[in-house]
């Protein structure tokens, strides 16, 4: 079963900026005694076993041990209520790394499902700042740094992420995430933007 998704990522987490646990590949203990993380991802072009998927939005949320490499995440996905039943299912089987690609590599951490929501999402991304919003359970807004007058923001390279292997640094404007028993959210937490291509 092919499929391939493309389109722009960001997140936040519960760790100071910047996370230990992306610098690290996930050797490095988070600023907390857990580490919570959303990840919100805007699909513009996507197929899925043939269904088109473009335009849908989706978002993981995460509880992880400090030490993220060590395994037993709690993890709980959201799926954009404005596809159908179809595009929804097409995309819960990628996310729950049943096809393969990046989404796989995440399957041996995983300890527990949290569930899987259906809702409304909102994303808006203008001049390097990027907001998510999902009903009352998430709202995030992250903005891009850039130190001084250089011209472009800052930037982690060759990471271990699910998303890319370059991350914008772009900690947290506002965050509040209260869902499936996960609340975080706190101005100048970590957050990264970036593209994202998926396939398998």
């Amino acid at each position: 079963m092919a499929w391939s998704l493309a389109g722009t990522y960001f997140e936040s987490c519960s760790c100071d900026a910047i996370c230990p646990c992306t610098w690290s590949g996930l050797a490095a203990k988070a600023t907390n005694d857990r580490c919570n993380f959303f990840l919100a991802f805007q699909i513009e072009t996507g197929e899925v076993d043939g269904v088109n998927v473009s335009g849908l939005s989706f978002g993981m949320l995460g509880d992880t041990p400090p030490v993220m490499s060590e395994g037993n995440w709690r993890v709980g996905l959201f799926l954009d209520a404005a596809g159908t039943d179809e595009q929804r299912a097409k995309l819960g089987a990628v996310l729950g790394g049943e096809l393969g690609g990046p989404p796989a590599m995440l399957g041996p951490f995983i300890g527990e499902m949290l569930g899987v929501e259906v809702a409304a999402i909102s994303i808006e991304e203008e001049k390097g700042r990027h907001r998510v919003r999902i009903g009352d359970f998430v709202d995030v807004e992250v903005a891009e740094y850039t130190a001084g007058e250089l011209p472009e923001p800052v930037r982690l390279t060759n990471v271990f992420h699910p998303a890319n292997t370059t991350l914008t640094v772009a900690p947290t404007v506002t965050a509040r995430v209260s869902a499936m028993g996960v609340s975080f959210g706190r101005p100048g937490e970590s957050g990264f933007a970036a593209p994202f291509a998926w396939s398998a």
